[in-house]
């Protein structure tokens, strides 16, 4: 089993990897002389706005300089002066908050502002000034207070926009739903190299540095569709495998001959560019090839989202990862894709919840889907059945600890699935005790198939499935006191422009039951 204080230990790490040291320090604070009247090349703020992680009183509001997108930002290397303003109106003539900080050079003069004091439940609209230079307009809104009982939450799931093999449709769609919230579930960036056959090129090679990693985020954000969704509803995001390296399991590599120690000096590289490129908190931030993203947010009493990372704190996949038959190491009580610290994390912090809809968004599938047919079975062993023990205890907490309306939602797989989860024993399948949402794609896998060839063995197979679909798009839910509804909107096709938006599927859920039914 993989540990990593055995393997290297932080201290050690932090003193191999001084070109990491900022890493440490905050992100906002000044490095050298503050430029606050900068000559930029050309617009700066090529790559748009964002926010995230909003609160009752405020939310994060990001943005970066990079006047040269495709060329390491190219910026100056000296920290620049940013003010940014929150107002009520679209105009910004009625300015509501406002203040200054500092773009620094070992965070790609990247931004991340946490606004506090806001009204709870409200838009608001935001832009950022660096010299005589203006940013886009971005609107934001912040939660309903913790006791508040909001009458309705709307939000679409996204996952896997791999931008060689299509173009994002979904969000120029999406940016049209009138959407409180986008969560997105990983696979943001790939890191593969150009593939010179795909709808669109990657720059640059595999990545391994940081400006590698720099570079690739600021091609997937100037992609008009994504930045305009970025810029009309705040995310909430978590990573995936892709934003470092394909199926890796804390500080193992799927590379057999990987050196461990390089391994973690290049996902702590993989992950500060990744801080820096996503709307998170300071609590978020980085230390050497270490970030802690699993969190909790509220809306109000009607929901509750416990944000996992499956990634950075997991055991090693069982039997050499792949569809595997089942076999005693994905019941080793030792195996875990949580860890122990976020394990209990989760579970206190659901057996303390008053929340109506208790909401774990993550990446990879959690219902036991067997993919072989007839009797013999195989299970993925990337996903929660190759950590079958764990899947299984938190089932079983989620049913006995009868935690109100649990709801998973999931990426990952390029496909869409509607699954009800039941608690599992020796004995055979238990009752439904919650239901998971996976959502497919973006571009990812390129052109789907509304009808999976596999798509009668799968559903015969596995009876707990209600829905299976290989298009792109993404889930829209819409939550009140009485209801979930969910509805799968799909693109027919990515490899070119102008696809329609289409709702293949809807479910919907009543409080009180876990069981899915079409709507």
């Amino acid at each position: 089993m993989y540990d990593l204080e055995h393997l290297v230990s932080r201290r050690s790490f932090l003193a191999n990897a001084a070109t990491l040291a900022a890493a440490t320090a905050w992100a906002d604070r000044a490095e050298g002389a503050v430029q606050s009247q900068p000559k930029f090349s050309a617009y700066p703020f090529q790559l748009g706005v964002a926010s995230g992680d909003p609160s009752a009183d405020g939310m994060v509001l990001w943005t970066r300089l990079a006047p040269k997108p495709l060329e390491g930002g190219g910026m100056p290397a000296e920290p620049v002066a940013i003010s940014w303003q929150v107002a009520d109106d679209e105009g910004m003539t009625q300015v509501v908050r406002e203040g200054k900080t500092v773009a620094n050079v070992a965070w790609g003069h990247s931004v991340h502002v946490e606004v506090e004091g806001l009204r709870p439940d409200r838009w608001y609209w935001y832009r950022f000034k660096a010299g005589s230079e203006v940013s886009p307009v971005g609107r934001t809104r912040t939660m309903p207070s913790p006791d508040a009982q909001p009458e309705s939450l709307k939000f679409a799931v996204a996952s896997c926009q791999h931008f060689e093999t299509g173009y994002f449709t979904a969000y120029d769609h999406m940016a049209r739903e009138e959407l409180d919230l986008v969560v997105h579930l990983g696979d943001y960036i790939y890191e593969g190299p150009t593939n010179e056959r795909g709808v669109r090129q990657h720059v640059g090679p595999k990545l391994t540095t940081l400006d590698h990693y720099r570079n690739r985020y600021a091609q997937y954000k100037t992609d008009p569709h994504l930045q305009r969704m970025h810029a009309r509803a705040p995310w909430i995001v978590t990573w995936d495998d892709h934003e470092f390296e394909n199926n890796y399991a804390a500080g193992i590599s799927e590379r057999a001959n990987a050196n461990p120690l390089e391994f973690l000096q290049h996902r702590a590289r993989a992950y500060q560019a990744y801080y820096e490129n996503m709307p998170l908190r300071r609590r978020s931030l980085p230390k050497g090839p270490d970030l802690r993203l699993y969190r909790r947010l509220e809306w109000g009493r009607l929901a509750q989202f416990y944000v996992l990372d499956t990634r950075q704190y997991r055991t090693d996949q069982p039997n050499g990862d792949g569809l595997k038959a089942p076999g005693t190491a994905a019941f080793d009580p030792k195996g875990s894709l949580l860890g122990p610290e976020q394990r209990s994390w989760l579970t206190r912090g659901l057996g303390k919840s008053d929340a109506l809809w208790n909401i774990l968004a993550q990446q990879v599938m959690m219902a036991r889907v067997d993919r072989m047919p007839g009797t013999d079975e195989r299970y993925s062993m990337d996903q929660w059945p190759g950590y079958e023990h764990e899947r299984r205890e938190l089932l079983r907490y989620l049913g006995e600890r009868r935690i109100a309306n649990p709801v998973v939602l999931t990426g990952d797989v390029h496909t869409n699935w509607a699954n009800e989860l039941h608690m599992e024993s020796a004995k055979g399948r238990g009752p439904v005790v919650a239901a998971e949402l996976v959502g497919t794609s973006i571009t990812s896998g390129g052109d789907g198939r509304q009808f999976p060839a596999n798509l009668d063995a799968v559903v015969r197979e596995n009876p707990f499935v209600k829905y299976y679909n290989a298009e792109r798009g993404y889930v829209r839910c819409q939550l009140t006191p009485r209801s979930w509804w969910a509805d799968y909107r799909c693109v027919p096709y990515v490899t070119r422009t102008g696809a329609p938006v289409i709702t293949r599927a809807s479910f919907v859920l009543e409080p009180g039951s876990s069981q899915l039914h079409r709507g």
